[in-house]
């Protein structure tokens, strides 16, 4: 399996040739060269699966450059009940995602009990295993530079910590994250990471980690590496927990289901497109914005227009105006045509925008069952309200968006899943306001904001970013 780039002028690599990196060395976005599609036999022995057998049938075919037996037992090292300990009453640790279901045919899956108590770390932690068996093979090392809206960071950090030959860098905006999501990474002691608060919003950090990553001179030099969703890796083993899903949600491989995703970065409903792709039968894929609704604006208009400003919402994972993974989706869109996303991303990376209608593309989406919803504060206020007087249950502000937009699309007899994104822990202030109550945290993270913390406060400049970097590096 080959890997090759969106913009179609970077060389074709292998799975452990990308996986360090973010970028294509062109700037484009890795992908497969295509995509393995699973058969009905092959679809029918998945569904009796656990999680790490599912994870090895997707990824396996994925990734043909490390020995079956190695990245099975990486796998197997990974998803197991006590790395995903932080199960709610009545789930059983050892599902890795408990399907909730909240009345037939309508379900949340939980995505969200791992380390930092959000579904990044169904990735970044079979990241951080791959990164050191890789690294551990080639005696090299590896700075990872990452940029986070709430919770990429601290999934990133937990995976990484005290990893031999890798060091972390991670920009996060200085507002917008609650207490709970700076505290998990700031409090972390680890020699091996470093947090850089940047004096700006999540779009800067992003923006500086394409710069730096765009830099090959000093990516190379500085062994720089990439664990947002930019990199293969990450998209590609979310994947594995649309399977899970779909098997839990359904009797028969006949039927078919919808996901509900709440999305910023496109990266979680890209992972469901690749499942999609791969033979997974999904009738719709839900995207599901908060106020910053670029795209939702895409799915209903054509246009992908990123904002000048970014929107400080009550589901700030999503507080996002550019959605880097977005590109995946519109390569495939356009058939494959790297010219096309040369010309669509010189645009918008110039600033402006690009309009699908244009030249008929956008009439092309409805073959990739994509539709989208947006969702506002006083939305989510009233979800995460309905959901708990109704059902019981407690969700999270981003996930009370997916839900939301994901009822609006509904369809009699096809069961609605809704990705979570993470525990209502995270979000005390917004379960407060819609509930009048405080969510039940893990006892061992009941003090968390009283540590001491660690972190760099800087302006969003790229030279002072590459700066700390080579002061820090080794």
């Amino acid at each position: 399996m080959n890997y090759l780039s969106t913009r179609g002028l970077a060389p074709q690599l292998r799975f452990s040739e990308i996986l360090l990196g973010g970028l294509a060395s062109d700037g484009g976005l890795y992908v497969p060269e295509r995509y393995p599609r699973f058969t009905e036999a092959e679809l029918a022995a998945m569904r009796g699966m656990n999680y790490r057998e599912l994870a090895f049938a997707v990824l396996s075919g994925l990734i043909d450059d490390i020995p079956h037996d190695d990245l099975r037992a990486l796998i197997d090292k990974t998803y197991t009940a006590q790395v995903y300990r932080y199960a709610n009453p009545g789930e059983n640790a050892e599902d890795i995602t408990p399907l909730k279901t909240l009345e037939p045919g309508l379900h949340v899956l939980a995505l969200s009990n791992g380390p930092t108590l959000a579904f990044k770390d169904m990735a970044m932690q079979l990241l951080g295993n791959l990164f050191e068996y890789v690294l551990a093979k080639t005696g090299g090392e590896l700075n990872i530079l990452g940029a986070t809206s709430g919770d990429t960071g601290s999934a990133a950090e937990y995976a990484m910590r005290g990893k031999r030959g890798i060091r972390v860098f991670m920009l996060s905006p200085e507002h917008g994250m609650t207490r709970f999501q700076q505290a998990q990474m700031y409090a972390l002691q680890d020699a091996n990471i470093y947090n850089l608060v940047i004096r700006g919003v999540f779009d800067q950090c992003q923006d500086i980690v394409k710069a730096v990553s765009n830099d090959l001179d000093f990516k190379t030099h500085h062994h720089i590496g990439a664990v947002n969703s930019i990199n293969w890796a990450r998209v590609a083993a979310q994947s594995v927990y649309y399977f899970k899903a779909y098997f839990a949600a359904t009797h028969s491989n006949d039927q078919s289901v919808s996901f509900s995703v709440p999305s910023g970065n496109f990266g979680n409903v890209c992972a469901g497109h690749i499942a999609r792709q791969m033979g997974l039968p999904i009738n719709k894929l839900i995207v599901a914005t908060n106020e910053n609704d670029v795209l939702d604006e895409f799915f209903k208009t054509g246009v992908y227009r990123p904002r000048p400003e970014t929107q400080h919402t009550s589901s700030p994972s999503m507080d996002i105006s550019k959605a880097s993974n977005f590109e995946r989706f519109v390569f495939d869109l356009s058939g494959r045509d790297a010219a096309k996303i040369r010309s669509l991303w010189g645009a918008v990376e110039s600033g402006g925008s690009f309009d699908l209608k244009v030249d008929g593309l956008f009439e092309r989406v409805a073959d990739f069952s994509m539709v989208s919803g947006s969702s506002s504060h006083a939305n989510r206020m009233d979800t995460i309200r309905t959901v708990y007087e109704v059902y019981g249950t407690m969700i999270d502000p981003h996930t009370a968006d997916g839900l939301k937009v994901g009822l609006e699309h509904r369809e009699p007899g096809v069961p609605l899943v809704c990705m979570e994104t993470a525990q209502p822990a995270k979000f005390e202030d917004a379960i407060r306001e819609a509930l009048g109550i405080e969510p039940v945290r893990p006892a061992d993270l009941a003090d968390l904001e009283t540590l001491p913390q660690k972190k760099h406060v800087m302006d969003a400049d790229v030279n002072a970013v590459k700066q700390f970097i080579v002061g820090h590096a080794g």
